[in-house]
């Protein structure tokens, strides 16, 4: 453990790229537990840039990683190379969970935009814990967290239609940014849809047909990269879309209320891609 006078110099000399507990525990929304100053730990800081692996598969585990800022995906990789994505954590995530089993990570994290990813030693996160119970019983809450989510998630690819899990994506994305301090309503889409497809089950051609679908609706609207959810309520309790001369209709309704105003319509990949 670093004394005070040590973790003075290393916050000078590497300017914000360390964090100390308190910080990292304020992160993961957990409480912080009262450490002196001659026990104070810091975790360094490290950057990504987009399209770089945080971990592979395979990789020796010895690091927890707590996304500071930035998006990422977690991905499975077959034999043949195909991808199957797994979440897409953001600030606050926690990663490198997988490896705790076996001592491998079983799974690949990929920055897809620029990432600042706090590293928290699996042996000092062990040593923590036997010191402090109430941080070791915190941090196995936040992995739990992470575990319930993806129960969440398997639950809901099994039980509703393309369109609601498009929909119930976008909504369920939009309260992430929310609690995060950020716009829920009006946000950039870091994935592309082929990768959209790969987390819901769905094929690029139905989520790129769902989406416009969405759009026509006025559930939506799309402005390059950035999505804006015109209708959150209506796209939460969605269960499929209405025949086509049905959203004929609404289109037509929507038309009328926003005047000669036309809605962006779907633009390929660059309109969710990084």
């Amino acid at each position: 453990m670093a004394s005070h006078g040590n973790q003075e110099a290393g916050w000078r000399c590497h300017g914000n790229l360390w964090s100390n507990l308190r910080e990292v525990c304020d992160l993961l929304h957990i409480p912080a537990p009262a450490v002196s100053a001659d026990e104070e730990v810091l975790f360094q800081h490290v950057r990504f840039k987009a399209g770089q692996r945080i971990h592979t598969i395979g990789q020796n585990f010895d690091t927890l990683y707590i996304v500071n800022s930035g998006f990422l995906k977690t991905v499975l990789i077959d034999e043949y190379g195909n991808e199957q994505v797994l979440s897409f954590p953001m600030k606050g995530d926690l990663l490198g969970i997988d490896g705790i089993h076996s001592l491998h990570h079983a799974s690949e994290a990929v920055a897809l935009s620029d990432c600042d990813i706090i590293l928290m030693p699996y042996k000092t996160f062990a040593a923590l814990g036997r010191s402090y119970a109430e941080l070791e019983h915190a941090m196995f809450s936040v992995m739990s967290r992470e575990l319930v989510r993806e129960q969440s998630m398997i639950g809901m690819l099994s039980a509703l239609s393309a369109e609601a899990k498009v929909a119930r994506f976008l909504t369920n994305l939009g309260e992430r940014f929310s609690q995060l301090g950020y716009s829920g309503k009006s946000f950039n889409l870091r994935m592309t849809r082929h990768e959209i497809g790969s987390y819901l089950g769905l094929t690029l051609e139905t989520v790129s047909r769902t989406l416009s679908a969405f759009n026509e609706m006025g559930l939506i609207s799309v402005d390059q990269r950035e999505i804006s959810l015109l209708d959150p309520s209506s796209l939460k309790t969605l269960r499929r879309l209405p025949p086509a001369k049905a959203r004929n209709k609404v289109t037509d309704k929507v038309s009328a209320l926003v005047g000669k105003k036309l809605m962006p319509s779907w633009s390929g990949e660059a309109a969710v891609a990084a």
